[in-house]
């Protein structure tokens, strides 16, 4: 019952928030809900631009931002909900099969779920080699990267890989919320760092 209710708070925090956001425009109508369009809300990005800083939680509420990974390449996988199966399965592909793979690569899984349900989810789910960090406080992470669904208060699924540099070598907009990344293509650009 706690769990539900500081989920719903979370959600109607988010969703008061993010009503004065702007449309993503540059990735409106790549993402469906069960079938049907949803709404981006922040800046879409590009492949090749500067990955902008953002500020997330971890799960001690402490702040975590871009910049605590200079110099490093970074894989941010990003979910709606730890809670839910195929966030759950994607979370766990990135942590049991790609982040062996590439030791020198931070990977890490952001979502507006609340640092105790992550936190909880990772002792669960033996989850020790991905990151997961929060974007619940400040929403300013979905906001960065144009990934707030409107009327949800969630992020969208997707998958980013930054180089050393912090520019957007990759993004992978999941086009449909009820599906998985596609592991492939993330691994070959892995490969090219």
């Amino acid at each position: 019952m706690r769990r539900t209710l500081a989920f719903a708070l979370s959600l109607f925090c988010c969703a008061s928030f993010a009503a004065d956001l702007p449309e993503n425009t540059l990735d409106a109508g790549k993402v469906t809900a069960q079938g049907k369009p949803v709404t981006l809300l922040g800046k879409g990005l590009k492949v090749g631009e500067d990955a902008p800083n953002f500020k997330v939680v971890n799960d001690s509420f402490t702040a975590v931002t871009l910049e605590d990974y200079k110099g490093q390449a970074v894989l941010i996988s990003v979910v709606p909900s730890l809670d839910t199966g195929i966030c759950s399965l994607q979370t766990k592909h990135f942590n049991e099969k790609v982040a062996q793979q590439f030791p020198g690569v931070a990977m890490l899984t952001i979502s507006a779920d609340l640092p105790f349900a992550q936190k909880r989810f990772c002792k669960a789910e033996n989850i020790d080699k991905v990151t997961t960090l929060s974007d619940s406080v400040w929403r300013d992470f979905g906001q960065q990267y144009g990934l707030i669904i409107k009327d949800m208060g969630l992020l969208t699924r997707s998958v980013f890989i930054l180089d050393k540099s912090h520019k957007i070598i990759y993004k992978q907009l999941v086009s449909s919320l009820s599906t998985e990344p596609e592991y492939d293509s993330v691994i070959e650009k892995l490969k090219m760092l």
